[in-house]
């Protein structure tokens, strides 16, 4: 039904997004959990989070 169409592009950003910030999050829990990590810093989360927004756009576009 839906064999070679492209999804929409939104939909293709918003998954690139949603991935990247799953990735990130787990690699940062994981981090924490073995005790390389103590605190972070709000800020550092919310680097992470633009991040993972820009390079979801980014890719996104790209894969257009």
């Amino acid at each position: 039904m839906f064999v070679g169409r492209n999804p929409n592009l939104a939909v293709t950003i918003f998954l690139y997004v949603t991935g990247i910030l799953l990735v990130m999050m787990a690699l940062l829990l994981l981090s924490q959990a073995f005790g390389w990590l103590r605190e972070i810093p709000r800020e550092a989360i919310w680097a992470m989070v633009m991040l993972a927004i820009g390079s979801g756009i980014l890719a996104g576009i790209r894969s257009r």
